[in-house]
């Protein structure tokens, strides 16, 4: 006989991991207790050796789908001769406080199955739930986390429904959304003026499937907020939608009823199906195949399709054998997404034919994730519904301190640390109005109240202009700035726990840096606390500045005359097709450094090679024209185009000049022009790396910033790189600035221990 006291860490709370250890103590004929309190869960178990070896293995092999056990630590105690049962304890108050809410997690086999049978009491109730799946984080609007603090409080409990909830062996044992038919939430339909049509739930799901195959237009209010949906085979639908969501080229994502029918339209293989089904139901990025038969609007010119599957009880009604719906965002093009239904009525009357409205409020709307396969492993785009408010982990965090980093303007997050917990936020977006920046300031203070954080020190970014900047100088907090590409390096050295110095690749879109100029092509030697940059890309301008973004054919005419001056307009060139016939005042504006900041960004030589092989001189959404670019050059077999890397200022510069000359006068396709464009960036990236390496003698190599979303890039520099160097990128959060905030919460809490009793 032994007893064993085992503490066990990670995602362990509110995922039925409590009632997992009651049932593995009853089958091991164990003794003992378990609670949760505030480092996870807590138990004493006693018996014979040979069954607590077991349990402590069954932990760990066997834990709920929605659990992640990060460590489990024993220590033998005496044993207690009276103790004769194993029992669930209430959790001690301070515990309660501190308890982690779960992210909303898709619905489970099991109600799955008891929602298609006909003789089950939830038969077609669309929000049944169980400890292992169901809303979460969405409904929680305050701590200790129970039904009196979530929006489920006004649905009381039916004697049936109350019995299952408190029998720690059953399902639903402390599962707080449990309802049923008869005590809980219901959905109605409504047209789009706002008169209710039906409230019969067999009634409404018939005529929104009806209406959704005639070609109509739903507003879905989900579990994080409401989906615009259409028949993702009808391009008419689909091209309504765009037009009227005012979404005119940027993919739409797409649900399908199951693995096998999206395996008839893409490429899937084990690890892309692993995280389809996973409890997160992430959209997955998957390869069209050729014959796919999904309408062309879906994502146009696009290699790729962003499918998902049904995550809650109303998908898995609506959608039946062999169906795929387009499932959207609700909202219009940089608003938030809808969530409560007077603002989705008056928002979306324009887009929607028909509501589908549920009654069941949603405290904090949540966007869907966004992941794709890397190297056979998962990589974040989007990390909200289903990740988030997981915590991530720290070496580096004061537990004295709690800091807030603010995160930067585009595909914005924030982060709280608490101990050695980072808590990344759900994806907020874009930080650009007033309903996008009160959505990021009520969410701060949601997490700030339901994690009982009062922060001490503020993170930001570089950029006086940014609203979290200016979000976080107001807080009063003593403030850490953290320049933009540094964050994206620390965030990958952060998820690796990498202590010591490496060569950090940051390629992105935009960045303030520190001589005022915008980065976004860098090569630091840097650790969590500094950078020294040693490279970067040369310098260009942005004529008209903010515009020239928007704008491609801006920077490709000013490279153009910095090639050829007045003979420029005798080359062909795919930039004329694109250019307004004004366009000689970008130029001449970019001449005298006029609203022309300098910039070293890839991003922007990727817009500007996109503009000159005219496939892209103005974009409808961020990234549209390297995206596109990249589609094209999958299709080609490239070569390899000259650059220039020189020393300037005691610095290593790398000039694509004349690899733009070389774009503009090859009679190759476009397609291999695209192709050798991507090529020679990734040389470019490998080729410096290993110059910098002869100087520092660093092996580890960090990628990180939003242009490592581009896999074709990506992987022809792993390929370059992997067998002389060991190469880290971000798996724990996006590379794009979704994982900023981590970033700078790392590198502040690494700074504020170097510095101790300095801050």
């Amino acid at each position: 006989m032994k007893r064993l006291s085992v503490r066990v860490r990670g995602i362990v709370q509110g995922v039925g991991f409590r009632p997992f250890v009651y049932r593995l103590a009853r089958e091991n004929n164990l003794t003992g207790f378990v609670l949760n309190d505030d480092d996870g869960v807590l138990m004493e178990i006693q018996g014979i050796e040979t069954s607590l070896d077991v349990m402590l293995k069954e932990l760990s092999y066997e834990a709920p789908p929605a659990a992640s056990v990060m460590e489990i630590v024993t220590a033998e105690k005496e044993i207690i001769a009276s103790e004769k049962d194993f029992t669930i304890k209430k959790s001690p108050l301070a515990a309660l406080r501190k308890a982690f809410i779960s992210p909303d997690l898709a619905i489970c086999a099991d109600c799955r199955k008891e929602i298609m049978d006909k003789s089950d009491r939830r038969y077609h109730y669309p929000f049944t739930n169980c400890t292992n799946c169901g809303p979460r984080f969405s409904i929680v609007e305050d701590i200790p986390y129970d039904r009196r603090n979530t929006t489920m409080k006004t649905f009381s409990m039916c004697s049936k429904c109350r019995e299952e909830y408190a029998q720690p062996q059953d399902r639903r044992f402390h599962a707080q959304p449990n309802a049923c038919n008869s005590c809980g939430p219901q959905y109605k339909l409504l047209n789009n003026k706002g008169t209710v049509i039906s409230i019969d739930n067999e009634i409404i799901l018939e005529s929104a499937r009806k209406a959704i195959k005639k070609g109509e237009i739903i507003a879905l209010k989900g579990i994080g907020g409401y989906h615009l949906v259409c028949d993702a085979y009808n391009n008419s639908a689909i091209l309504k939608l765009r037009n009227r969501k005012k979404r005119f080229d940027k993919a739409l994502a797409v649900m399908a009823d199951s693995v096998d029918t999206i395996k008839t339209l893409c490429i899937v293989n084990a690890k892309e199906e692993s995280l389809l089904k996973s409890p997160s139901a992430p959209i997955v990025l998957l390869a069209k195949k050729e014959n796919c038969a999904l309408a062309a609007a879906v994502a146009p010119g696009n290699c790729s399709i962003g499918f998902m599957l049904p995550y809650a009880p109303i998908h898995c009604l609506l959608l039946q054998k062999g169906d795929v719906f387009v499932m959207t965002s609700a909202n219009l093009s940089e608003e938030p997404i809808a969530y409560e239904e007077e603002d989705a009525l008056e928002r979306l009357a324009g887009i929607a034919d028909h509501f589908l409205i549920h009654d069941r409020r949603i405290n904090m709307s949540i966007d869907d994730s966004v992941m794709q396969v890397v190297k056979n492993e998962a990589y974040y785009i989007r990390r909200s519904r289903g990740f988030a408010p997981a915590p991530l982990f720290l070496s580096s965090c004061n537990k004295q301190l709690s800091v807030f980093a603010a995160g930067s303007q585009l595909k914005n997050t924030f982060c709280l640390t608490d101990g050695n917990k980072a808590i990344l936020s759900h994806h907020i977006g874009d930080l650009a109005n007033k309903a996008a920046y009160d959505s990021y300031r009520k969410a701060i203070n949601h997490y700030q109240k339901i994690f009982s954080i009062q922060p001490q020190i503020a993170a930001c970014d570089l950029h006086p202009e940014y609203f979290s900047t200016k979000y976080a100088l107001a807080t009063g907090l003593p403030l850490i700035k953290i320049q933009h590409h540094h964050a994206h390096i620390v965030s990958v050295l952060a998820e690796n726990n990498i202590s010591e110095k490496v060569i950090g690749v940051a390629l992105d879109g935009t960045g303030y840096g520190d001589d005022g100029c915008l980065w976004g092509g860098e090569f630091f030697l840097c650790d969590c606390t500094s950078y020294e940059r040693l490279a970067h890309f040369s310098y260009l301008p942005l004529p008209g500045a903010s515009a020239a973004i928007k704008e491609p054919w801006r920077l490709a005419a000013y490279i153009m005359h910095s090639l050829y001056g007045k003979k420029m307009l005798e080359k062909e060139c795919g930039l004329w097709k694109s250019v307004p016939e004004n366009w000689s005042l970008a130029v001449q504006i970019a001449e005298k450094g006029f609203n022309s900041p300098l910039t070293s960004s890839a991003g922007r030589i990727f817009d500007a090679v996109s503009a000159v092989l005219g496939i892209r001189g103005r974009i409808n959404y961020e990234g549209q024209a390297a995206i596109e670019l990249e589609q094209i050059a999958a299709a080609g077999n490239g070569s390899l185009l000259p650059y220039e890397s020189k020393e300037k200022n005691g610095m290593c510069q790398i000039d694509f000049l004349p690899m733009f000359r070389s774009l503009i006068e090859d009679d190759a396709a476009i397609s291999e022009k695209a192709a050798s464009f991507h090529l020679t960036m990734a040389a470019a990236v490998v080729d410096t790396v290993r110059i910098l390496k002869k100087k520092t003698g660093v092996r580890k190599i960090v990628l990180s910033g939003g242009v490592f979303q581009n896999l074709l890039l990506l992987k022809n520099i792993f390929a370059l790189l992997e067998d002389d160097f060991s190469v880290y990128i971000n798996r724990k959060v996006p590379a794009n600035d979704g994982g900023l905030s981590f970033g700078q919460a790392a590198a502040a809490c690494a700074i504020i221990n170097k510095n101790r009793g300095l801050l």
